[in-house]
C-alpha cells in the first residue's frame, strides 16, 4: 500500500497521525495534524497510501478539479505522509479512515514507522464530552503498554466498545514494540460537530509538553477566544439553550475537578437538540 517518493533522513522522529472518520469531535485530531504540517520547517509530503480500493467511494467521494483548458482532473482519496521539523523531527499522517482491510492498513503504518526509525507514536482524536466551552478542554490519553500509561498521567479508562482506526493502529504499533499512545480532546458535545480551535490549542499544548514539540500557539489562542465569543453570541439568542450550558457549569463546579456529569438535565433540551441549535449558529457565522 505504501508509496514512497524518497525516504527522508530523520533523527528520532515521533509519528503523529489522525484519520477523518469515527471519531474526531471538534475536528480535534484532524485540525491538530493540519496545524503541525502548516507550522513544520521544511515540511514535505514524501509518501502516501492510495485508498481507491479501500474506501466506500459513495461515502468518501473523489474530487474533481478544473485544469488548463477547462479539462477535468480527478483527485482520488489518499492518506498523506509528511515529514518536517517542529522542535524535533516529525512524521505526520493524515487522511480519511479506510472502509476495509484495517489490519493490512495498520501493518502498513507499522512498516512506515519501522522504516523511519520511529520510537514514539501518538494518535490524535476528539471525543464528545459533558463539559462546556467555557472551560479548558481536557485531554485524556490511552496507551498500548502499562509502563507508558503510567507516564502519561490522565488516562481515559471509562470506555470499552466499538472503536476506530486510530485505536487499531495504536495497538498494532504497540505490538511492534513502538511506544504508542493516543490523545483525546474532550469536546463539549453540543459543539462536537464543528471545528473547535480550543480543542486544537489544547492538543498542541499536550504535544509540546509530552513530546518536546515547539508549535506557535498565539494565533490559535486568538482563534479560540473568538470561537468562545461566537458560541456565547449564539447562546444569547436562545436563552433556553443557554440554560443547559449554565446548568452543566453548575454541576461541574459541584462535582469538583475529579467529578463529571453523567447526563444532561432531563427537563432541558437533549444533547442532540442542543448541538443542532449551536452548530447551526456557528455554521451561519463561518470560521472567523
Amino acid at each position: 500500500m505504501l508509496q514512497v517518493e524518497r525516504w527522508p533522513n530523520l533523527t528520532d522522529p515521533v509519528l503523529v497521525y489522525a484519520f477523518r472518520g469515527w471519531i474526531d469531535a471538534g475536528l480535534a485530531g484532524g485540525g491538530t495534524v493540519d496545524a503541525l504540517i502548516d507550522q513544520m520547517d521544511a515540511a514535505e509530503q514524501f509518501a502516501g497510501i492510495d485508498l481507491t480500493d479501500l474506501l466506500d467511494l459513495q461515502q468518501v467521494r473523489p474530487v474533481v478539479h478544473l485544469v488548463d483548458g477547462g479539462l477535468r482532473e480527478i483527485e482520488w482519496p489518499t492518506v498523506e505522509i509528511w515529514c518536517g521539523h517542529l522542535g524535533r523531527d516529525l512524521v505526520v499522517v493524515r487522511g480519511p479512515e479506510p472502509s476495509i482491510k484495517w489490519p493490512s492498513f495498520a501493518a502498513t503504518i507499522v512498516e512506515l514507522a519501522n522504516r523511519a526509525r520511529v520510537a514514539d507514536a501518538v494518535a490524535l482524536g476528539g471525543m464528545p464530552a459533558l463539559t462546556t466551552h467555557r472551560r479548558p478542554v481536557p485531554v485524556l490519553a490511552t496507551a498500548a503498554s502499562r509502563s507508558l500509561a503510567q507516564e502519561l498521567g490522565t488516562l481515559r479508562d471509562d470506555y470499552a466498545g466499538a472503536t476506530g482506526l486510530n485505536t487499531v493502529v495504536q495497538h498494532s504499533l504497540g505490538v511492534a514494540g513502538i511506544r504508542s499512545a493516543a490523545l483525546w480532546a474532550q469536546v463539549p458535545q453540543y459543539v462536537a460537530g464543528s471545528a473547535s480551535p480550543p480543542a486544537v490549542r489544547a492538543m498542541l499544548g499536550q504535544l509540546a509538553a509530552r513530546y518536546h514539540m515547539t508549535p506557535e500557539l498565539g494565533a490559535l489562542e486568538r482563534r479560540a477566544a473568538a470561537y468562545r465569543d461566537r458560541v456565547e453570541e449564539g447562546l444569547a439568542e436562545r436563552p433556553d439553550v443557554r440554560s443547559i450550558v449554565d446548568q452543566l457549569d453548575r454541576q461541574l463546579d459541584e462535582r469538583g475537578p475529579a467529578g463529571g456529569v453523567e447526563e444532561l438535565p432531563k427537563d432541558l433540551p437533549s444533547g442532540d437538540e442542543l448541538a443542532t441549535e449551536i452548530e447551526q449558529f456557528l455554521r451561519s457565522q463561518g470560521d472567523q
